[in-house]
């Protein structure tokens, strides 16, 4: 994902999370407040998938090329607590 991308994206949310706040503010229906969390939840989901397709594309992909064995495990650790983390 190109940084503008992710950044716009980024604004979106934002822009998503400052709304969910005035819903809140507003006492709105809990179920719209519900959908829109999660809404949100999902955009989150989509950003990071990207970013961590890219990062598995050129940081990893690059180590593995260079046969920096050192830089693999460190970033085959780093993969698989990420991946545990949001497994939970």
């Amino acid at each position: 994902m190109r940084k503008q991308a992710a950044l716009k994206r980024l604004k979106r949310i934002e822009g998503q999370v400052r709304g969910l706040s005035k819903m809140v503010e507003e006492d709105r229906y809990c179920m719209d407040v519900l959908m829109q969390i999660a809404a949100v939840q999902q955009a989150l989901r989509g950003v990071s998938q990207e970013l961590m397709h890219k990062h598995l594309e050129h940081c990893v992909h690059d180590a593995v090329a260079k046969g920096d064995q050192g830089k693999e495990r460190e970033l085959y650790k780093e993969m698989l607590d990420l991946i545990y983390k949001y497994s939970r």
